[in-house]
C-alpha cells in the first residue's frame, strides 16, 4: 500500500525544488506588497511606502535571508525525487501557517489600515527581496 501511494506523490528534481521556493517567496511578497499598496492608497498614507521598503529590506537581510539559504541548503543537500510540498521543512510551514493566522487576525482587527499597509507592504517587500537568495540557486544549480 505505502508503495503504491508513493508513487502517486508529486515528486520532482532539485532545480524544480529551488525554482518553487523562489516563487512562493516572490508571489507571497508581491501578494503582500499590492494588498499593502490598497490600505495606503485608500487612506492617502503612500509616502509609508520608502519606510516599508527601508524596513522591509532591514528584516530582509537579517532575518529571512539567513532562513532562504538554510532552507536552499536543504533543498540542494536531499535527493531528487522529493514531494514537491517537501520544499520546506514541517517546521517552515507551520511558521507560514502561524503568519497566515496571525496576518487573518490583524485584518480582523481594529489596527488602523495604514499600519497594516505599511506592515504588508514592509513584510512583502523583505520576501521579495529575499527570494532572489532561491533565485540565484535555481540559476546557478541549472548551470550544465
Amino acid at each position: 500500500m505505502v508503495g503504491k501511494l508513493s508513487q502517486l506523490k508529486p515528486g520532482a528534481s532539485v532545480l524544480v525544488h529551488l525554482f518553487v521556493a523562489a516563487s512562493i517567496w516572490a508571489v507571497v511578497g508581491i501578494s503582500l506588497m499590492v494588498k499593502g499598496t490598497i490600505w495606503l492608497v485608500a487612506t492617502e498614507q503612500m509616502w509609508l511606502v520608502m519606510p516599508a521598503v527601508l524596513f522591509g529590506t532591514v528584516k530582509s537581510r537579517y532575518m529571512l535571508d539567513r532562513s532562504a539559504r538554510k532552507s536552499i541548503t536543504r533543498i540542494i543537500v536531499t535527493r531528487d525525487g522529493r514531494c514537491v510540498g517537501g520544499v520546506y521543512s514541517y517546521k517552515a510551514w507551520l511558521l507560514v501557517f502561524l503568519m497566515m493566522l496571525t496576518g487573518f487576525l490583524m485584518r480582523r482587527s481594529s489596527l488602523p489600515r495604514e499600519f497594516l499597509g505599511f506592515f504588508y507592504f514592509s513584510i512583502g517587500w523583505a520576501l521579495l527581496y529575499s527570494s532572489r537568495n532561491a533565485w540565484i540557486a535555481w540559476r546557478q544549480y541549472g548551470k550544465p
